[in-house]
């Protein structure tokens, strides 16, 4: 999870639909990942799939009864608040963490997954993560990733990088011998790799919710997505589909 905030100009005027809006205009803009598999990622058809692209559908479902009345807008990390903020979107559903520094420039629903720092590793004779003791770990700079495992194994060696793929590059190239990272992001990558296999400590648990627009113009549209959020967790659905991901 990215500390920093993206530069976001917070004199423009946000122009992101209101819920009344929304509904006049039949179809729900939603902000995603397409490249973080199992939250948000393209099938091989190149088809958006994921437990994030089940929640926006969900949501059109809920506002206009229609699943496909939702257009789904891929963004980067550093994009995921200012396209809620500029009004390119509605809402974000993008593994997003809720944090007080975010949330003075973007609003949130209650969480609807609570992911954490854990740590991926292709070494067999590492099974926790006290096996990484004085030995080299890659964590994505800036990150809350790093004081999770400063905390949790202070005397790791820390490599720092600036793309997952870089980190992907050390652990193959033996550099390093684990990653640091989120947890749903991880276990994307064990799905792919076989090679890589997850450790079952989960160094810190840190919750993901929708972003909302501040203002009280969108109190309307915030509410029905945090009923929705808890009736879904109610009768079951989203934990079937947090368990149909693989993300327990």
């Amino acid at each position: 999870m990215l500390l920093s905030i993206a530069s976001i100009d917070l004199s423009r005027s946000a122009q992101a639909g209101t819920l009344k809006e929304i509904q006049q205009r039949r179809q729900l803009i939603v902000a995603v990942k397409d490249n973080s598999p199992p939250l948000g990622f393209r099938d091989r058809s190149g088809n958006l799939q994921g437990l994030e692209i089940d929640i926006a559908r969900k949501l059109a479902t809920e506002i206009f009864n229609n699943p496909d009345a939702v257009k789904l807008v891929p963004v980067t990390n550093q994009d995921r608040l200012k396209v809620a903020i500029d009004g390119t979107v509605d809402l974000t559903i993008a593994r997003v963490t809720i944090t007080t520094t975010r949330s003075r420039v973007v609003d949130f629903s209650r969480r609807y997954y609570l992911d954490g720092t854990a740590i991926i590793t292709n070494r067999p004779n590492i099974t926790r993560s006290s096996d990484l003791a004085g030995k080299k770990v890659a964590v994505l700079n800036n990150s809350t990733t790093i004081s999770a495992v400063q905390y949790f194994i202070p005397t790791a060696k820390l490599v720092g990088v600036d793309s997952y793929r870089q980190a992907q590059q050390l652990l193959a190239s033996g550099k390093v011998v684990a990653i640091a990272a989120d947890r749903s992001l991880l276990i994307g990558w064990s799905k792919t790799a076989p090679n890589y296999r997850l450790l079952p400590d989960k160094l810190s648990i840190e919750a993901l919710g929708i972003v909302i627009p501040k203002g009280l113009q969108y109190d309307p549209l915030r509410q029905l997505v945090d009923r929705s959020i808890e009736r879904w967790q109610a009768d079951g659905w989203l934990g079937q589909r947090i368990q149909y991901w693989g993300l327990q």
